[in-house]
């Protein structure tokens, strides 16, 4: 009876072992335990395995294709390369109309940075809207690195019930830890304050103090010291970024067809922006038999 009741407790022993190996194998990788940068200067963070994943071709445009942003174009350029030196730079928040090229300047800026002599070397990480509650674990991960990091949020909003825009405004401004000195946090939104206007007004008509109330919503995006507005343009800038795509992408067509097509183009979709201008010269390379 001993023999059995000992053979059976070797048996619980061994299973046990076995499950906690395989648990072991199927558990995220720490961050401490996090592979060190690799040569890619561009990033995803897998917040789940708090992890940096190596982006080795990122989706932009070259900075010299983008028309009709030419005065935020400038802003941001000069406080990217401001912060590449090391010198002093603002977080940022780029605002306004879609598709008028928000994220397209951010990655075309990093791009022209980062194949340029005389910055040090400037990492652009994407993070998921839905992982911002993870930032203070990036942000230790990269702190000591020998790098500048812009950490970017594409599409940054919240919504009823989210209360993660508070942990968002310790972050990048005012926590205990404070932001790294080598750390830049750039967004895109579509709403000026991140948040829709009748969360804001909806504070108005049920909070006990409403002042109160809408600036614990709206100071969110006080901690970004560069608000950049992006506005719907007019026909003529229009044409000229359709002018622009068509020629870096060689398309041979004549400037009457092309502004006809452009047009029509614009007024089936009801909006003119620098992604329906791409969407075209992508329909006419299209038919043209060229890739892009």
């Amino acid at each position: 009876m001993l023999l059995k009741t000992k053979d059976f407790l070797a048996r619980i022993a061994t299973s046990l072992d076995a499950i906690g190996i395989a648990l072991q194998a199927m558990a995220p990788a720490s961050a401490d335990s996090a592979p060190a940068l690799t040569s890619a200067n561009a990033y995803h963070w897998d917040a789940e395995a708090a992890h940096l994943m190596p982006v080795n071709k990122v989706s932009r445009v070259p900075l010299a294709m983008l028309k009709g942003i030419d005065a935020v174009q400038d802003i941001l350029l000069r406080n990217t390369e401001q912060f590449a030196r090391g010198h002093g730079a603002n977080n940022a928040l780029l605002w306004g109309a879609r598709g008028m090229g928000k994220s397209s300047l951010v990655k075309a800026i990093h791009a022209h940075i980062a194949d340029r002599d005389g910055f040090e070397r400037l990492v652009l990480i994407e993070i998921a809207r839905e992982d911002i509650e993870s930032l203070p674990v990036l942000m230790r991960q990269i702190a000591d690195e020998p790098a500048r990091f812009i950490i970017f949020c594409d599409d940054l909003s919240f919504d009823n019930g989210e209360a993660s825009y508070k942990s968002l405004k310790t972050i990048l401004d005012g926590g205990l830890e404070g932001r790294p000195e080598n750390v830049l946090f750039y967004a895109t939104s579509n709403r000026r304050h991140l948040m829709p206007r009748d969360m804001i007004e909806n504070e108005r008509s049920t909070a006990i103090n409403p002042g109160e109330a809408v600036e614990e919503k709206v100071s969110l995006s006080d901690r970004f010291g560069l608000w950049l507005g992006f506005h719907n343009c007019d026909q003529p800038t229009y044409l000229t970024m359709v002018r622009a795509y068509a020629d870096h992408y060689g398309l041979e067509i004549d400037d009457e067809t092309l502004r006809a097509r452009a047009i029509e183009w614009s007024a089936t979709r009801g909006a003119r922006s620098g992604r329906v201008a791409i969407q075209l010269v992508r329909s006419l390379a299209g038919e043209m038999g060229k890739a892009v």
